[in-house]
């Protein structure tokens, strides 16, 4: 089949729609990695208590985030379907981040909690308006396929440059005062102003397609909510998305205590998660070549084997090891993950278009609302399943002392149950997790060249040059996409 020609996007443009993943990337970073540390270690709420506010507001989440896709879908507006959301986002993005991270130091644990469960509440809503439609924008900016992987590596850019800071940044910034109180406060408002910024620079650096503004999509909660499960290509994908990002959340949500209580190395985590960080930048532009050269199956293939071959070695890591031997270790996870990330990103812009040739209609956002939600749902699962699993196993907290108005914490020591646990919650989740991707993405069946054949018959569709006759191509590749994928 002729394809139509490829849609180059400019530098400004590329460079300008990534800068918004500094917010997608980064926040969930600080969230994963210290949240629930800073709910248990300084709030001091119960583990169990935590686990309890990050489910409810997956709940509201369930509703949220795929209805802003409809609403996104169906906004009209002279700027646009998507950009209207991303402007007002720099204001609440702010906002919210000073209110997750205020440390509300109520005396009664319920009252503590209640703060957590509304600011966290805030946070995910704001995420929602924000990251649906930004995730939306993607599919749009241009139809080609390697261009779209081009446009994600950027994107996956500036979400790695964002995660390394803010893997290293907020915990020095808290020790930067002698108030731990204060330190949360104050790098709580400095990722505010961090994360929003860049969207005055997606605004104004970007523009949507002109066919798809009037294409509206219908208000039929079968086609909305059932018919893109009925999709096996979306179902493969989505598997593919949320096992690998529960097992990095578990990782994240798990790694400030296996560095504190299991290898006794609590002032290097910081460090680490840097390398970690670092080596997921130094990936992206060796899977991105590989796709180019593949396809983006078998680059996430690759990521995902040499990922769990590097889980397997960790479970030969013990205290007693030399430092480098962690520094190793962190910057090949790093680069699996980095590898996982930038191709599952790369695939999900090419889903709208096999919803397309199913529905006819143009559904991005509503694609982009179950994307979301996905990934809070894995960031949510992860922080409530370590924090279950801690709790039983009997973590001690920390003691909260304050002296002349400074508040410190002290550490107190650990059951070896507890130890185990951390070490089956650090490699064994997640080994389990990797295998089920890696499995799901061997299923996956749309290539390059079956991608190429999508892209030319729904130009024709969308044009006059339409006729019956296309119906037995279409018919023939919708076949094709539901059928197994194979190496072949």
């Amino acid at each position: 089949m002729e394809n139509p020609a490829n849609e180059k996007l400019s530098l400004k443009a590329k460079l300008g729609f990534g800068v918004g993943d500094i917010y997608g990337g980064g926040a969930l970073v600080i969230v994963g990695f210290y949240y629930l540390h800073f709910l248990t270690d300084v709030l001091l709420i119960t583990p169990y208590l935590a686990g309890i506010a990050f489910l409810i507001s997956k709940t509201w989440d369930a509703i949220s985030d795929p209805l802003m896709g409809i609403i996104s879908d169906r906004t009209r507006s002279r700027h646009g379907r998507r950009r209207p959301y991303l402007l007002a986002g720099v204001i609440l993005i702010f906002f919210s981040f000073v209110l997750l991270w205020y440390p509300a130091d109520f005396q009664e644990e319920s009252h503590r909690f209640a703060y957590v469960l509304f600011s966290y509440l805030v946070f995910s809503s704001v995420i929602t308006l924000v990251m649906v439609p930004y995730n939306a924008l993607a599919a749009e900016l241009t139809l080609d396929y390697d261009e779209r992987t081009s446009l994600t590596s950027y994107r996956i850019l500036f979400s790695s440059l964002s995660s390394l800071v803010c893997a290293v940044a907020p915990l020095k910034i808290v020790k930067m005062f002698p108030d731990i109180n204060l330190g949360y406060a104050v790098m709580g408002t400095a990722a505010g102003l961090f994360f929003a910024l860049p969207f005055l620079a997606v605004f104004f650096s970007t523009s949507e397609r002109e066919e798809f503004r009037d294409k509206t999509t219908t208000l039929n909660l079968y086609r909305l909510f059932i018919l893109p499960f009925r999709t096996p290509t979306f179902v493969t994908v989505l598997c593919m998305y949320l096992f690998a990002f529960v097992a990095i959340d578990v990782v994240m949500a798990v790694v400030i205590y296996v560095m504190n209580y299991y290898l006794g190395r609590g002032d290097e985590t910081e460090n680490v998660l840097g390398v970690l960080m670092v080596c997921q930048v130094i990936a992206l532009p060796v899977f991105v070549k590989l796709s180019e050269r593949t396809d983006k199956r078998r680059s996430y293939i690759a990521a995902m084997s040499f990922l769990i071959v590097v889980m397997i070695l960790g479970l030969f890591i013990h205290p007693d090891m030399p430092y480098l031997t962690i520094y190793i270790f962190s910057a090949l996870v790093g680069f699996g993950t980095g590898g996982v990330i930038v191709m599952i990103y790369s695939i999900f812009p090419d889903i709208p278009d096999i919803d397309e040739l199913y529905t006819g209609e143009r559904r991005e956002g509503l694609y982009s609302g179950i994307i979301t939600f996905s990934r809070k749902v894995s960031s949510a699962l992860a922080i409530a399943g370590v924090s279950t699993a801690i709790s039983l196993a009997g973590y001690e907290a920390p003691v909260k002392e304050t002296a002349d108005g400074v508040a410190t914490i002290v550490q107190q020591p650990q059951t070896l149950e507890f130890i185990l646990t951390l070490r089956f919650l650090f490699l064994g989740v997640p080994l389990v997790l990797f295998t089920l991707c890696l499995f799901s993405a061997i299923r996956y069946s749309l290539t390059k060249n079956t991608h190429a054949d999508l892209k030319y018959l729904l130009a024709r569709r969308r044009s006059a040059a339409h006729s019956d006759h296309d119906e037995p191509d279409m018919q023939a590749l919708r076949l094709k996409l539901e059928r197994r994928g194979s190496f072949g």
